[in-house]
């Protein structure tokens, strides 16, 4: 039977979600056990739309909880090599609101508002003969919708996937990954463990990434493309190690945002430090005003000010998230005026275009009327 008739699968030719809008309703498919305390999360288009992205980028998830809004950016964990379904791996943060409210509310058939896959964290074309995927904790799921990528597409580069985590028990996709280096002569996977589980005592390689560690396992590290995710601290060690090996740093690609950096809720004012003299000072202490329409509120804006910034300090709670331009929560139109937007990705050339703006990385040039 052909899986694309009608019953299994939407045929390949099925239209695209988010083509005609960046925002969509998908419905929950079903939730899969990952490790005692992470879970994967898939979703559909209720209409049959079929997904396009590129591994390594990420999904907005606008949801509602305890009659709150909360946007939680989550990277894509499947592949777009397998379009008709889009996944998130979620780990159970202590306290975190969207990760228990996650685990605990979202089953199959829960619908979820979902903003664009956005991110530049993308392999880069074209594809390079060899390829060093490290990563630590939850930051596995980018790399790994890369590895499932190049898997499907029967790839024949050379992958070296190196994955740290505090036990045995803690390793994300472990079976999974095992399986595809038993079948895959081309992929090595090396664990790191800090120590062991109660109930499993880890026999490989235990503590963290080190230079040693590294040279052992990749003795041809400068002839690899590297891409790093996973804590801040972690990230920030690997770039100490790899440029003391003297690694060609333009080879070098790593998550650049932390999903877990801004709590829901939590976003403050980022205060701006201004010069004090001379004409350009004047400048940069012109003021603008910002009317929101919808919200039916003006505030005052400095000229070196981002617009969301003035915002919160006026007690406007516009949607967001990141505050660095990327995941897209605060888009919004700008009905009149002109702004300095410098953004990192989250927003499409064809919304610039048809005056949309992102307000945590843009400052007036002139009176705003933003529709919010």
């Amino acid at each position: 039977m052909d899986p694309r008739s009608p019953g299994l699968l939407p045929p390949l030719s099925s239209p695209e979600c988010w083509a005609e809008d960046d925002q969509t309703t998908l419905v929950c498919r079903g939730v899969w056990e990952i490790t005692h305390d992470v879970k994967t999360f898939l979703f559909g288009a209720p209409d049959g739309r079929v997904f396009n992205f590129e591994a390594g980028q990420f999904i907005t998830l606008q949801l509602e909880i305890d009659g709150q809004p909360i946007n939680r950016c989550y990277t894509v964990s499947s592949p777009p090599t397998r379009p008709h379904l889009i996944s998130i791996t979620v780990k159970r943060v202590l306290g975190g609101p969207v990760s228990n409210w996650l685990h605990d509310n979202l089953v199959a058939g829960t619908e979820v508002t979902v903003l664009a896959p956005l991110g530049q964290f993308t392999l880069a074309s074209p594809m390079a003969d060899k390829y060093l995927f490290l990563s630590a904790g939850s930051g596995i799921t980018p790399v790994m919708s890369m590895t499932r990528t190049l898997t499907d597409l029967g790839s024949a580069a050379d992958i070296i996937f190196i994955h740290n985590a505090r036990t045995p028990a803690d390793i994300i996709y472990r079976r999974e990954l095992e399986a595809i280096a038993a079948v895959m002569p081309n992929i090595k996977v090396v664990h790191i463990c800090e120590g062991d589980y109660p109930s499993e005592r880890w026999m490989g390689l235990r503590g963290r990434l080190s230079a040693a560690a590294l040279e052992a396992i990749v003795p041809d590290l400068n002839e690899r493309v590297t891409y790093t995710c996973g804590p801040p601290a972690y990230m920030a060690a690997v770039r100490r190690i790899v440029t003391a090996l003297g690694y060609d740093m333009a080879n070098y690609h790593e998550e650049s945002f932390d999903f877990d950096s801004l709590p829901a809720g939590e976003q403050q004012a980022r205060e701006i430090e201004v010069p004090q003299d001379g004409g350009e000072a004047e400048a940069e202490q012109a003021t603008f005003n910002i009317e929101f329409v919808r919200s039916r509120k003006t505030v005052t804006c400095g000229a070196k000010q981002f617009v969301l910034d003035a915002a919160l300090t006026a007690g406007l709670r516009p949607p967001s998230s990141c505050s660095q331009g990327m995941c897209g929560t605060c888009k919004t139109v700008m009905l009149d005026g002109s702004v300095d937007m410098q953004h990192n990705g989250g927003i499409r050339p064809k919304e610039v275009a048809a005056g949309k703006i992102l307000i945590c990385c843009s400052t007036p040039l002139s009176d705003l009327k933003i529709d919010a």
